[in-house]
């Protein structure tokens, strides 16, 4: 009891020390305000809005405002994917593409502001319930964090990179782990951690640093994104907004049990690794429609439809969270995002992370969903006048604010080379249906790794039993081969016979 007392005291500590500093609300409310727009924006993502902020801020403010920044535009852009979705039947984000099954349909019966006032409390709600989640892992991570060592975060580092590339490949899962180990190559080019000898530089004093993560994360995830917008430009004629856009109190009241149900299944989808958002939408939605006594309702303009979706895909950013922070394995691509943000300030996220973060991050999370709530009732207009901008306006700003941000790292033209690299590679790995997600959570994970796994040989003079002799250490080595081994097809076929029998 006492332990627990202490962490709500620490986070009451990290949510006052931030609520009181004017800067705070500063960050607050721009990064709330462009994530929104990224999300409404059909063409954009909150992965793209992350990115691009993490390439102007990253390690050049300090870490607390980076990461009210970085969380404020997640929170906002997955929220502000519900305003396309409801006016024009266009998701704005794939977060949010079960929100138009019943939003659209609420919107063209003159419901729309109703719609827009329900979605913006039920992304509030439950965006709440998966912070809440999220403080209740910090204690699990400082159960664990004593046993953590070298082996064991080696381990951890490959399971990341595995698992991520088996949940997020679109049919085989060997193209995700190629694009995991792709990703982890890359990693290993610069300065060896160990003995600080140059690997694969090839003379290019650019390269003895390696591979920089800001650069590798606007081309992995913004250019690939830009040139499929340009590509396949959608448009549509935007509903007009009809009624007060304030949250209907009774009909919260009356679809609390669904809220809640909603943002736990949010929170669960979130907490797997690859999985995202939009998954965590379209299960909330299938299992509301599933159990709700008026599912045929559902797609026609249901009310519980649009809470169940909404609910869920904002619950996920904490569920998200979760891994990335206790594992240091991302559970969206937002989350992957993020997790290089983490890099380049120099932490770490996983069992060794300072538990303070964590409080401060569920502190910022808090702000940004009450943020979000505010703007949503009272400046919903103003985002509903930017649906009007055509992508072949936007999508080229876009693409000047991600070169902007990759060339302030501060490696010149090179790091634009590299980006540029990075999104043509990335580019084609989409049209071959390989994840991208994978690559980059590689790069991150690839240099730890590396570290870890060699300075656990050098300390047991080449012994590879120290990766099983270590309990922690023999159950990761355990988890990385069953999650190989039941990949391969004979795995897969006696486990559907298995299942056959049991039917």
């Amino acid at each position: 009891m006492d332990f627990i007392l202490s962490q709500l005291a620490g986070f009451g500590t990290a949510f006052v020390g931030l609520a009181v500093d004017p800067l705070t609300y500063l960050y607050l409310v721009a990064s709330v305000f462009l994530g929104i727009t990224f999300g409404a924006l059909p063409g954009l993502t909150a992965t793209l809005a992350v990115t691009i902020l993490t390439g102007f801020f990253g390690n050049k403010i300090p870490l607390d405002y980076s990461l009210i920044a970085l969380l404020g535009a997640y929170v906002g852009a997955i929220y502000g994917g519900s305003y396309p979705s409801i006016l024009l039947n266009i998701p704005g984000t794939a977060a949010s593409a079960a929100t138009a099954m019943d939003g659209y349909p609420l919107a063209k019966a003159g419901r729309g502001g109703e719609a827009l006032g329900l979605t913006t409390t039920a992304s509030f709600i439950g965006t709440v319930i998966g912070t809440i989640t999220l403080l209740i892992f910090v204690w699990a991570l400082l159960l664990v964090s004593k046993n953590i060592a070298s082996p064991e975060k080696a381990l951890l580092a490959l399971f990341g990179i595995l698992l991520s590339g088996t949940l997020m490949s679109e049919d085989l899962v060997i193209k995700g782990w190629i694009a995991g180990l792709i990703g982890l190559a890359m990693s290993m080019v610069g300065l060896d951690p160990l003995l600080s000898e140059p690997r694969y530089t090839f003379g290019w004093s650019y390269l003895m640093s390696g591979f920089q993560v800001v650069p590798v994360l606007m081309g992995a995830f913004a250019i690939p994104q830009i040139i499929d917008g340009l590509r396949h430009v959608e448009a549509g004629k935007v509903l007009a907004l009809k009624g007060r856009i304030l949250p209907n109190l009774r009909s919260i009241r009356r679809y609390l049990p669904t809220i809640g149900r909603s943002g736990v299944i949010g929170t669960g989808v979130g907490a797997l690794p690859g999985v995202g958002e939009d998954v965590a939408g379209w299960v909330s939605y299938g299992v509301g429609k599933t159990v709700s006594a008026d599912g045929d309702k559902f797609g026609k303009g249901s009310l519980e439809g649009l809470l169940c979706s909404e609910t869920a895909n904002n619950a996920c950013i904490g569920g998200a969270l979760i891994p990335l922070l206790v594992l240091g394995i991302p559970g969206s691509p937002p989350a992957a995002a993020l997790m290089g943000a983490f890099k380049i300030n120099n932490v770490i996220p996983g069992p060794t992370i300072d538990p303070e973060i964590i409080l401060r991050v569920v502190a910022i999370l808090v702000l940004a969903s009450l943020t979000m709530f505010l703007m949503g009732l009272f400046t919903a207009r103003v985002f509903i006048k930017i649906l009007a901008i055509p992508q072949t306006i936007f999508l080229p700003v876009v693409m000047v604010l991600t070169t902007i941000g990759s060339f302030s790292v501060g490696g010149g033209i090179n790091d634009l080379y590299l980006m540029l690299g990075v999104g043509a590679v990335a580019y084609f790995m989409n049209l071959m249906k390989y994840p991208i997600a994978p690559l980059v959570i590689g790069v991150i994970l690839g240099s730890l790794f590396d570290e870890t796994f060699r300075r656990s040989l050098f300390l047991s003079d080449g012994d590879l039993s120290v990766f099983f002799s270590r309990p922690g250490a023999a159950i990761l080595l355990v988890l990385n081969i069953g999650l190989i081994l039941s990949q391969l097809p004979v795995a897969k076929r006696a486990f559907s016979r298995l299942k056959g029998i049991s039917v």
